[in-house]
């Protein structure tokens, strides 16, 4: 016989249990170790959306991709340095591609104008790489090798992260 005392006890565990695994890290769908799909997507050319691009465009080089938005606080501290580690590294085989998210190509564009970048950006005002790659903030950035294998993600920005992604860049190019 089931007393009211089970129940209660029993609902409590299950409700305890779902709480448990909601608050659990959900793992990416773009995992380390595995190739980068091969999105397609267009570039902001001239203030509107422009040539089609594929990773495959990307082969053989180091590539830092930066998925952003206008809205995005820690994008604005993130995009200039991108800017100035792509000129650093730009030499020795490496690019940093961006690419927003904004629903409105005016948002992009008026971020951009006050933090102008030297490389590409791509347009995804659909959100359809964010949703395919399960990503849950802004920025989120992955570097990916020159065969097109991810070797690292990072989500958020902070000053102190310039050094770590510097680091990681320099041991992954050749010398």
């Amino acid at each position: 016989m089931v007393t009211a005392k089970f129940r209660r006890g029993l609902a409590a565990a299950l409700s305890a249990g779902l709480i448990a695994a909601m608050s659990l890290p959900t793992a990416s769908a773009l995992e380390l170790g595995e190739p980068m799909p091969n999105v397609v997507l267009p570039l902001l050319e001239q203030g509107r959306a422009g040539s089609a691009v594929t990773w495959r465009d990307y082969r053989g080089k180091l590539v830092y991709v930066d998925v952003w938005a206008s809205w995005c606080g820690p994008c604005r501290q993130a995009m200039p340095r991108l800017n100035e580690i792509r000129n650093e590294f730009g030499p020795r085989g490496f690019e940093v591609v961006a690419v927003n998210v904004d629903d409105k190509l005016e948002d992009a564009l008026r971020f951009l104008s006050k933090y102008p970048v030297d490389y590409p950006v791509l347009l995804d005002p659909k959100g359809k790489l964010p949703t395919a790659f399960e990503i849950e903030g802004m920025p989120t950035s992955y570097l990916i090798d020159p065969n097109g294998v991810v070797l690292y993600q990072h989500t958020g920005f902070k000053k102190s992260d310039v050094e770590k992604i510097r680091t990681l860049i320099e041991a992954h190019l050749p010398r």
